[in-house]
């Protein structure tokens, strides 16, 4: 059981909810911060009579719309049905899991003004895997995630689809089986949980998660691929990088150099004196992007740990704020930032690649024995190639870009959503890339037998071997290059 508190998520308490498949639960400080900020907008909603934006006015444009106080229920319904305009594929339901913990976390903090029934809810639908059916399109990222999020709290009111049980199911047949009612959204209540920026969060969460593997296994396979390659161990040498002393830099020498203590083939005499950049010049470009990840994660830290719907109500302060905590540039930079950072671990792996297969220090070309005959892995080298260069597409920053919506009130976007989703698929772009480098590096290793590699990366290889096989003439390489991805998204990069 995970209780929801005031107290800051963490990645590393997120990763642990998740794959210890932890249930969730409110504080009862939470739940007095909900209650407390609930009681105190009634109170207001009665005593005042001048309009406030999103509780007794229109949205958008249309915030100069006053409201009747009969009508603010049918408001808040109205808001949640009108805004769930999502299209395209389907948010993956590990995202919608995390949207889902994201936005109870950013509720819990009694800024909201919504019912301790609605966010109850919203923990039942996570701990009983009732997942609403999300769309990735449709998201400008400013005033939060509307149209994800309407379809996230479609189901609140007996609406939308959800995922359950295995299936696609009409959230109302589902709340009927369970023998719930729909929630009766109360004033502002829709307006809470339609902005924020929980979509663009949990995709940034889920990406970083993801990458913090990924950055484990560069370092790793690059290792790999430099003992193949019978390269040089100096560039990695420590003094070299306290004269540059980049963050990132230093602590991929370090891994690197680590990785490969023990090796037989980086210990012996070398007739050339450098290796190509692709190599020699991994601390610095793997570097790069461990210190762009790394303020990437500084983003959504905080992010995670924020309110970012409005208005914003103060019960201390006796202050209801309509501002501007759901706009998305933060996220929108930061995921842009980590997609460039993650491309170019790709690139740098691709470089490697090619290197390994060109016939170079006494690897045979194409990395076979009778290349000719065989194409051996002339073709896994193409197949990364492509994924490099569709990384580069996937790059143009979202960020930059803008439209005006909603009559000219929102006049400046993010477009942190389309950054988001982009960013994922380079996420797994980046994946098969160093699969496909792996691929290569294994096989490269066998022609420097008898001598060993480092007891690290023999005991990688090991694991390796039970699944992909040396290549000793032409076959289906798909079939080795996805036993590859599923190898690199396994337990061995964990350490």
């Amino acid at each position: 059981m995970h209780f929801i508190t005031t107290s800051k998520l963490t990645f590393e308490i997120i990763a642990d909810i998740i794959s210890a498949k932890k249930k969730l639960s409110l504080s009862e400080e939470a739940k007095y911060n909900i209650v407390r900020c609930r009681e105190y907008l009634d109170k207001k909603m009665a005593s005042q009579k001048e309009p406030i934006y999103g509780i007794n006015t229109g949205f958008g444009s249309l915030c100069d719309v006053q409201i009747p106080d009969t009508d603010l229920e049918k408001l808040q319904q109205n808001l949640v049905m009108s805004h769930a305009c999502g299209t395209g594929d389907e948010v993956p339901q590990e995202i919608v899991k995390l949207m889902l913990l994201l936005k109870i976390q950013s509720l819990s903090y009694g800024k909201s003004g919504v019912q301790l029934a609605t966010v109850e809810r919203l923990i039942d639908f996570y701990n009983m895997d009732m997942l609403p059916v999300i769309y990735q399109q449709g998201s400008l990222g400013a005033s939060g995630d509307l149209a994800p999020l309407a379809h996230l709290c479609l189901p609140l009111i007996g609406m939308g689809e959800v995922n359950f049980n295995g299936k696609r199911q009409q959230a109302k047949d589902v709340l009927q089986q369970l023998k719930s009612q729909p929630v009766q959204l109360k004033s502002k209540e829709g307006l809470a949980l339609l902005n924020g920026t929980q979509f663009m969060s949990a995709y940034g969460v889920w990406c970083l998660l993801q990458t913090r593997k990924l950055s484990i296994a560069a370092d790793t396979i690059g290792a790999i691929s430099l003992d193949a390659f019978d390269g040089r161990i100096e560039p990695f040498k420590e003094h070299l990088h306290t004269i540059r002393p980049h963050k990132g830099q230093i602590k991929t020498a370090g891994n690197i150099k680590r990785i490969l203590e023990g090796s037989q083939i980086i210990s012996r005499k070398k007739v050339h004196v450098q290796d190509p950049y692709s190599f020699r010049c991994m601390p610095q470009v793997h570097g790069a992007s461990k210190d762009a990840i790394e303020y990437a994660e500084s983003v959504f830290l905080t992010e995670i740990n924020s309110v970012t719907d409005n208005p914003t109500i103060f019960p201390d302060e006796n202050e209801i704020i309509s501002g501007g905590n759901f706009h998305g540039q933060p996220l929108a930079l930061a995921l842009d930032f980590l997609a460039i950072a993650l491309a170019e671990l790709g690139n740098i792996s691709e470089r490697r690649t090619y290197q390994l297969i060109s016939g170079l220090r006494g690897l045979p070309p194409f990395l076979v024995a009778k290349p000719g005959l065989n194409s051996g892995f002339m073709i896994p080298q193409y197949t990364a190639a492509s994924i490099v260069s569709q990384n580069k597409q996937l790059c143009s920053p979202a960020s930059v870009d803008s439209i005006v919506s909603s009559n000219g009130q929102e006049d400046h976007v993010s477009m942190g959503a389309n950054a988001a989703t982009k960013c994922k698929r380079i996420v797994e772009n980046v994946q098969r890339i160093l699969a496909i480098e792996l691929f290569n590096a294994s096989q490269a290793l066998e022609f420097r037998r008898p001598l060993q590699s480092s007891p690290i990366i023999e005991s990688i290889i090991n694991e390796y071997r039970k699944r992909v096989p040396f290549i000793d003439a032409d076959k289906i390489m798909f079939t080795e290059i996805e036993k590859s991805v599923e190898f690199l998204n396994g337990e061995v990069f964990n350490y």
